[in-house]
């Protein structure tokens, strides 16, 4: 496994097969879930689907969401990062999406941010990428603050099928400053 980025209290790496466990922590939580559809997983066998997805990203476009390890515990609490994007949304198909999913007991640490900071930095240093996008549900302040912070521009709403009301935003290359 290999340690793509370290920031002050993180490690950002690729997600592997053992880390289906604290996915599946992650992801059958249902707080961690009020945003995302309120679906939360019910297998770790969904987990390892999901990790094995996310590998496949890495061997196929050279990008996928980071597992999160907290320096100070070396526990996996999440994962950040880019994912690229072949659906449909808010009429953008093949996009790049920034996002961040962190276990409940490390939520206002500023994790989410400090997680992207890096994947903002890959995405236009390294991917040489023109703009990237992320996206919450409209009531979502949390997550939206986040990517405001980040310095990403709202620029409307969309309603999705299965979520419903969401935020849109973009960070362009050219707008970017945070790095």
């Amino acid at each position: 496994m290999s340690i793509l980025y370290e920031t002050d209290n993180l490690v950002l790496r690729e997600l592997v097969p053992t880390d289906d466990q604290g996915m599946f922590e992650l992801d059958s939580d249902s707080a961690v879930h009020r945003y995302l559809g309120n679906k939360p997983l019910k297998t770790i066998e969904e987990s390892r689907k999901i990790i094995e997805n996310v590998r496949k990203q890495y061997a196929d476009l050279k990008i996928g969401r980071w597992a999160v390890v907290e320096k100070t515990t070396n526990r996996f609490i999440g994962w950040s990062g880019l994912k690229f994007c072949a659906e449909t949304r808010n009429s953008h198909t093949d996009y790049y999406d920034l996002g961040y999913r962190f276990i409940p007991s490390s939520w206002g640490k500023g994790y989410a941010t400090e997680s992207s900071k890096p994947a903002i930095m890959h995405a236009f240093k390294v991917l040489k990428l023109p703009v990237i996008y992320g996206n919450a549900l409209k009531d979502n302040g949390a997550s939206r603050r986040v990517l405001e912070k980040l310095g990403f521009s709202f620029t409307g709403y969309y309603s999705d099928p299965s979520h419903g009301d969401c935020a849109w935003y973009e960070l362009k290359a050219t707008n970017q400053n945070i790095l």
